[in-house]
């Protein structure tokens, strides 16, 4: 397997990883629930879980 030679600088480290930024995550309103929450993920809504506003699952009763 092929090995590098020289280490890499820090510098060219660096440059490389500029393009690495924290991004601001997208929210949307849920037209069904009217909820907020990050978009294409699913989310729980009183104990229901939506996506794409359509009812996806419900949590089961516990049996006792």
């Amino acid at each position: 397997m092929p090995n590098p030679k020289r280490r890499h600088s820090q510098q060219r480290s660096a440059k490389r990883r500029t393009h690495y930024k924290a991004q601001e995550v997208t929210l949307t309103k849920d037209a069904t629930t009217g909820e907020t929450h990050v978009r294409h993920r699913a989310h729980v809504s009183e104990g229901k879980l939506f996506y794409k506003g359509k009812l996806v699952a419900e949590k089961a009763p516990l049996k006792a």
